[in-house]
């Protein structure tokens, strides 16, 4: 049975729980103000251009402004300033929905195009995540994103995939510590944050909110690209599969990112070709990037693909 457009994003949104829960465990309230905020600004921004445009505001209902909001607030740190948070909250709705007229038509997934543009202008704001271990009260998380400069000290720590790229020549067992920030399989909190995700798209997959092609797609390729390049964890080792699948933003782009229907190929066969892309670019930014992660940029550039592989007129099976 095929799902309206309101159903969709109220299943994607139910499937997202298990991953925010983990989220805010491990980094606190600042994770549901980034939530909160961000959907006031989505759907008040959306709001407005729809007014602008002269278009009925009827399609505030279909909650994909909010979902935008949700997956763009959840990709951001706990601390990150308000006025960040909804400068690319704004910008997500404007430039990568509005801009090409709404829902259906963006060529780009308009929650990566705002994370794209934060991390472009705030590298140093956009990489400093809280230390775990180091809870602040939720009076001071928000002074602190509110006005960032109140003196109102916070403990912060990198996170697994930036110790890993820049740990210089320790080999995978000298950094893998725990003081580093090194869990079972990947970071501390990362691994079960990754978890949380995951039983959200086996969710969503269930339900058949989603299909598995460009999920699978992205998680075999992430996979393959690590197992070439692990070598039992020399100086030169890019981590292992376990680790690339369980750090960073892996199961939620798997999951709820490269999923999106409106920027993703319309064959089956496109589907795969969109997630392997999407795995491949991924790890090749981690391995020799500017970024510790890169997914963002991964979705994006294989969004811009996107009308090439339609090309090929494959049809969906």
């Amino acid at each position: 049975m095929k799902l309206d457009t309101q159903r969709i994003m109220l299943n994607v949104l139910l499937a997202l729980v298990p991953g925010v829960t983990a989220l805010v465990y491990f980094f606190g309230a600042g994770i549901i103000i980034n939530i909160v905020v961000a959907g006031v600004t989505a759907v008040t921004t959306e709001a407005l251009i729809l007014r602008a445009r002269d278009r009925s505001l009827d399609t505030l209902r279909d909650g994909s402004a909010l979902l935008t909001a949700v997956l763009l607030a959840l990709a951001l740190p706990p601390l990150l300033p308000l006025w960040m948070l909804v400068a690319g909250t704004a910008f997500a709705i404007i430039f990568g929905k509005q801009l090409y007229g709404g829902l259906g038509h963006n060529p780009f997934n308009p929650a990566m195009v705002g994370y794209a543009a934060l991390i472009i202008s705030f590298p140093l704001a956009m990489s400093t995540w809280p230390a775990l271990g180091e809870p602040m009260a939720f009076w001071d998380i928000l002074i602190t994103k509110a006005m960032p400069n109140s003196g109102i000290d916070a403990v912060s720590g990198a996170t697994a995939l930036d110790v890993l790229k820049f740990r210089g020549a320790l080999t995978i067992d000298e950094t893998w510590t725990a003081t580093q920030g090194f869990g079972q399989l990947a970071g501390v909190g990362w691994e079960w944050i990754n978890a949380g995700f995951l039983i959200g798209g086996i969710y969503l997959l269930a339900t058949r909110t989603i299909t598995a092609m460009a999920p699978l797609g992205m998680l075999v390729a992430l996979t393959v690209c690590a197992v070439l390049f692990y070598d039992s964890g020399s100086s030169q080792s890019l981590g292992s599969p376990l680790f690339h699948l369980f750090s960073g933003a892996t199961m939620v782009g798997a999951f709820f990112i490269v999923t999106d229907p409106v920027s993703s190929p319309d064959s089956a066969l496109g589907l795969w070709i969109f997630g392997l892309g999407v795995g491949m670019i991924t790890f090749l930014i981690r391995a020799i990037g500017a970024y510790p992660d890169g997914l963002a940029f991964a979705v994006l550039l294989m969004n811009a693909l996107v009308p090439l592989i339609d090309h090929l007129r494959l049809r969906r099976t």
